[in-house]
């Protein structure tokens, strides 16, 4: 349910949420899974699952590769791109909440700004691009407090 407050309490006061997507790649999975590999699969399929149950949320995979030691999301941020321009070229909506800090997002953020979507930037002090904070239009700091009074 702290997902749901969360987005419902991001909108407030001055929109309506439409829709909130979730970009996330599920744990990586071998060719011949470990027992540990199934555990956290098993987990996040649980938690996707809860959260396609809420209104209006949708649930956007990437791939997680392995490179060696190395792991690597892929397609997340193509996906969020997508969804954020055909968005704002339909006029579907009239303001994205982007909670994040990553500066691949910016090329998305100013082509949406081109088609008039107010953009507003949710993000953790210290963990924000300044190409990003800089591309949109309002900025919210995360706070411990606003964190913590979604989650009772």
């Amino acid at each position: 349910m702290i997902f749901l407050r969360f987005s419902d309490e991001l909108c407030k006061p001055d929109c309506m949420r439409f829709r909130t997507y979730y970009y996330i790649c599920p744990p990586y999975q071998s060719s011949s899974p470990t027992k540990k590999e199934r555990a956290l699969k098993a987990g996040m399929d649980k938690f996707l699952y809860k959260l396609q149950q809420y209104p209006r949320f949708v649930i956007r995979l990437g791939i997680l590769k392995k490179t060696g030691r190395k792991y690597e999301q892929k397609g997340v941020d193509v996906l969020f791109a997508c969804d954020l321009v055909r968005l704002a070229a339909a006029k579907v909506v009239d303001k994205a909440i982007i909670v994040s800090g990553d500066s691949d997002f910016t090329p998305a953020v100013k082509i949406a700004r081109e088609e008039m979507l107010i953009t507003k930037l949710v993000y953790y002090p210290g963990s924000c691009a300044p190409a990003l904070y800089d591309a949109c239009d309002e900025r919210m700091r995360l706070t411990q407090d606003f964190i913590d009074s979604v989650s009772f």
